[in-house]
């Protein structure tokens, strides 16, 4: 980023500026107050890139909605098994939470995804919950062998 601001103009930024665009900061320190987190930018703009591929991010959002409708399961074929414990409207569409009907079936449920090459769906220990993240990077097929394990689990009691 260049900024070019008449030396004139340092010091006259309103007070709820943020100090990394107070130039007159900038300029007191040889534009070396704030060292921009260049990799970090490097690596969203090859994201950002690869989510335009994808078809964008309203693509993407809308992939995400279709994703948790199919996961979430209120109203599904399983619901007598798996069960999301968040109200509706505060729902994740990227980390898609649901609970198991029965506590102790939860071992053998996330031992059986982990034989399927599902990982890491144990959600938080005080929890008790099963967590699914749906972010971008994860394909759509892994969102459907998720839902077709759940409906085989939920056929099978666990």
């Amino acid at each position: 980023m260049l900024v070019i601001v008449r030396r004139d103009l340092l010091g006259r930024a309103r007070a709820d500026t943020p100090s990394v665009l107070d130039w007159k900061l900038n300029a007191e320190n040889d534009s070396m107050y704030n060292t921009p987190a260049t990799y970090s930018w490097y690596i969203a703009g090859l994201v950002f890139r690869w989510i335009k591929r994808q078809g964008g991010p309203r693509r993407r959002w809308r992939a995400a909605q279709s994703r948790e409708g199919a996961v979430v399961v209120s109203g599904h074929r399983f619901e007598q098994l798996h069960r999301c414990p968040v109200v509706e409207r505060d729902r994740s569409l990227m980390n898609v939470t649901f609970t198991l009907a029965d506590e102790s079936l939860d071992k053998a449920f996330v031992k059986g995804a982990e034989a399927a090459g599902m990982q890491t769906l144990k959600g938080h220990r005080s929890v008790g919950e099963m967590r699914a993240s749906l972010y971008n990077a994860v394909p759509e097929a892994a969102v459907d062998a998720l839902v077709e394990y759940m409906a085989r689990s939920a056929e099978h009691g666990a």
